[in-house]
C-alpha cells in the first residue's frame, strides 16, 4: 500500500491524500462502510458502487472466522471473490468483538480465549493467528490484535492493558513480516494505538507504533465510554506523534460531528456502524440535521429526505413516504435509510476533502458541525 499526501488545510491539521492499493485508489479523508460478515447490512454492492461510490469497506475477522469459516474463504480465493466486492477491503482483527464478549472471554499473554456467540465453542486468537486468518480472508489492510479497554478504565488497568497490546503488536508484526499474501496481491498491516484516556500512555503507544514504520497506523479504544472532549484530546496527542506521511485510521467513530472534528485533527480514515444501525432504527442524517422518521411531524411532509442536498438513492423519497414505511415495519424503510445515511457520510467526507484542497476547510467545518448536530 502507498499513500500520497496532497493538501493540508490552513489553520487546521485536516489533510487530503490518496491511498493506493492493488484493488483501487482511496481518496482521503474517507469513511468506510462496515461490512461485518462480508456484507454491508441491507445494502447491495451495486448501490455501494454506483449510488454512493464507496471506495473501501470493512470486514471483521472474528465474524468471518466463525462464519463462513476459513476453509470456505480459502476455497473461494479470499473475501473479494467470495462476496464479489472488487474494491479495497480492510479487516478489523476482532479485538473489539472479543472485548465486547467480556463475560465469555479471557485475556492471557498467549492471546484471547473466547467462546463463540453462535454455538459456545471455545477458540483462541493469538497475535500470530490473527495475521494468518486475515491472510486467508485476503484483506488489503489487516489490523493488529489488541485489547480495547473500556473508556472508564482506571490507570493501572489501562497501563497493564497497553503493555499486553504492545507485546502482542511485536508478535503480530513479526508474523506479518515473515508471511506473504495468498492471492497474488499486496496486503498491509496497521498497528493500533491504545492507552485509554491517559496522555502518557497514548504517547507511549503512539511512539511504539510510529517506530515500526508500518504503511499506516490506527487509533483505537475511543468512543467506548469516555467523554467526547477527551476523545478529541487523545486524537490530538496521538496525531502529534504518528508520522504525517502515513494514513491515520480512527476506529469505530462516529457521528457526523465526530468525523468532522477527527478530520480537523488530522485523521484520514474512519468507520462506524452508526449510519446503518441508526438508519435501521429510523434515524436519518442530513446536511440540515438529524431526523427521527417515526415522528408524527413527518406524516404529511412530502419534501425530499435531504431537502436541497444530494440524492443518495435511485428515487427521491419523501419524508412522509419513508415515515409511512417505518410505521408499517416495511423492510424497505431500513434499506432506504441505510443507503441514505451511508450516502450522506460519504458526501460529508468528499465535501471535507474538497474544502481541504480549496483551503477553506476551517470555516466550512465550523458551519457544518452546527448543522449536522441540529435535531429536526
Amino acid at each position: 500500500m502507498d499513500f500520497k499526501l496532497e493538501a493540508t488545510a490552513p489553520d487546521t491539521n485536516a489533510r487530503a491524500g490518496m491511498i493506493f492499493t492493488d484493488h483501487g485508489e482511496v481518496p482521503t479523508p474517507i469513511f468506510m462502510p462496515v461490512g461485518t460478515v462480508g456484507s454491508v447490512k441491507g445494502v447491495h454492492f451495486r448501490e455501494l458502487r454506483e449510488d454512493i461510490d464507496a471506495k473501501i469497506i470493512l470486514g471483521n475477522t472474528y465474524h468471518l472466522y466463525l462464519r463462513p469459516g476459513l476453509d470456505v474463504l480459502r476455497q473461494a480465493g479470499g473475501l473479494h471473490k467470495f462476496n464479489g466486492w472488487d474494491r479495497p477491503i480492510l479487516t478489523d482483527s476482532g479485538g473489539f468483538q472479543v472485548f465486547s464478549l467480556s463475560s465469555i472471554r479471557k485475556l492471557k499473554e498467549e492471546g484471547a480465549y473466547f467462546r463463540s456467540h453462535i454455538d459456545g465453542s471455545k477458540h483462541l486468537f493469538t497475535p500470530e493467528g490473527v495475521v494468518d486468518i486475515q491472510r486467508v480472508i485476503g484483506a488489503d489492510i489487516m489490523m493488529a490484535l489488541d485489547e480495547c479497554p473500556p473508556g472508564t478504565s482506571d490507570y493501572d488497568y489501562a497501563k497493564n492493558s497497553l503493555g499486553l497490546t504492545l507485546r502482542w503488536l511485536k508478535r503480530g508484526w513479526d508474523r506479518y513480516k515473515a508471511t506473504e499474501g495468498l492471492y497474488g496481491y499486496r496486503q498491509t498491516f496497521f498497528p493500533i494505538v491504545q492507552g485509554c484516556v491517559y496522555p502518557d500512555l497514548r504517547r507511549e503507544a503512539a511512539k511504539a507504533v510510529a517506530d515500526l514504520g508500518a504503511d499506516g497506523n490506527a487509533i483505537g479504544g475511543l468512543a467506548v465510554g469516555e467523554p467526547t472532549e477527551q476523545m478529541y484530546d487523545m486524537i490530538e496527542i496521538v496525531n502529534d506523534i504518528l508520522p504525517s506521511d502515513k494514513p491515520r485510521y480512527l476506529m469505530g467513530v462516529g457521528t457526523p460531528a465526530n468525523i468532522l472534528e477527527a478530520i480537523d485533527r488530522g485523521v484520514d480514515m474512519m468507520d462506524c456502524v452508526m449510519p446503518t444501525r441508526n438508519g435501521r432504527n429510523g434515524m436519518l442524517f442530513t446536511r440540515n440535521g438529524i431526523m427521527n422518521m417515526r415522528n408524527k411531524k413527518w406524516a404529511d411532509d412530502f419534501s425530499p429526505l435531504d431537502e436541497g442536498g444530494p440524492t443518495y438513492v435511485d428515487e427521491v423519497y419523501s419524508k412522509a413516504y419513508v415515515r409511512h414505511l417505518f410505521i408499517s415495519n416495511e423492510l424497505l424503510a431500513m434499506q432506504i435509510a441505510s443507503i441514505h445515511n451511508l450516502g450522506f457520510y460519504l458526501w460529508l467526507v468528499r465535501e471535507a476533502r474538497r474544502h481541504i484542497i480549496a483551503g477553506d476547510f476551517a470555516a466550512w467545518k465550523k458551519e457544518m458541525v452546527v448543522r449536522v448536530t441540529n435535531r429536526l
